[in-house]
């Protein structure tokens, strides 16, 4: 059997001198191959990696991980497959920093378990995919978790094979009963009113201040979800809105459960028919969380509140 031709590396780096060395090594080595490289990190972080290229940061597609991957969700479908998509054929090599000090717990959660998912996702594909993890700034379970998402381990001195690599564990672990709101609006829907289920997110959105595009957005998550719930949650759902530390929440329950744990995440041709509404969602909120399972699935899209 043929080795399979996906890498996904997880780099324990000290600072910023192990972290510039590391991953600037990492792109010219692609470079020096003739392979597409992609930098997606935070921002701070890319303007490091950008000086350290030098003249070589001008062959190479950089991405602010802060706003490309706010919500994990959407970084593998519009951000890693969709590079690899675009060069078809081809070894692509990614540096991609999903979770740094300053994510929330509620996107910690979902960005393990896109780490998680990277494996499923990419597996047979041509790539290789580095995650680096400043462990000095982030908690040593995340670290631990960073070692069940990525079946290769390296530092600056040596590279070594994970031995609690599972990455299933996590995408499980993380299916988390989501706590429940102190105030809230909701309305249960079918067939018959979905407008109006549509319509009590994007009044709240407006009294939040939300306007023009974004408003659009919410609007249309909050049909996205309804139509899910209709078509595969059993015929009806209940939408619930609130307001939480500076977001906006839209949640949709319903009796559907979601197996397929790439729902949302794959690119979807325009060409091709079927449903893309949860792929809609992850593309247009800045954070979702789902809680799956037999019998029951709840849905949030949590949008930043205007400033």
């Amino acid at each position: 059997m043929l080795a399979d031709p996906f890498v996904h590396p997880a780099l324990l780096y000290r600072g910023d001198r192990e972290y510039v060395a590391a991953t600037t090594a990492f792109v010219r080595a692609g470079l020096a191959a003739g392979e597409p490289v992609a930098v997606a990190v935070p921002a701070a972080r890319l303007a490091l990696i950008e000086a350290g290229l030098g003249a070589d940061a001008g062959s190479v597609l950089l991405l602010d991980m802060e706003e490309a991957g706010r919500n994990p969700g959407r970084i593998l479908p519009a951000v890693l497959l969709d590079f690899a998509d675009r060069h078809p054929g081809c070894h692509v090599r990614i540096v991609g920093e999903p979770i740094w000090p300053g994510r929330t717990e509620a996107e910690y959660g979902a960005a393990a378990q896109h780490e998680a998912l990277i494996n499923l996702s990419f597996a047979g594909r041509p790539a290789t995919i580095l995650c680096p993890y400043d462990v000095e700034r982030l908690a040593p379970e995340v670290i631990e978790e960073a070692a069940r998402t990525h079946p290769v381990l390296r530092d600056a001195t040596r590279e070594w094979p994970s031995t609690t690599y599972a990455p299933e564990r996590v995408v499980s672990g993380h299916n988390r009963a989501l706590g429940e709101p102190a105030e809230f609006v909701s309305l249960r829907f079918d067939r018959t009113n979905l407008s109006a289920a549509r319509g009590l997110a994007a009044r709240r959105a407006a009294e939040l201040g939300f306007s023009g595009d974004r408003l659009d957005d919410i609007r249309l998550t909050a049909a996205e979800l309804g139509a899910n719930s209709l078509d595969h949650g059993g015929g009806s759902g209940v939408i619930r809105v609130w307001a939480e530390d500076g977001r906006m929440v839209c949640e949709v329950g319903d009796s559907g459960h979601i197996t397929d744990p790439l729902a949302g995440r794959r690119p979807v041709d325009p060409r091709h028919s079927g449903s893309r509404g949860l792929l809609i969602v992850n593309l247009l909120s800045d954070l979702v969380r789902v809680h799956t399972r037999a019998g029951a699935t709840t849905v949030r899209a949590y949008f930043d509140l205007p400033r």
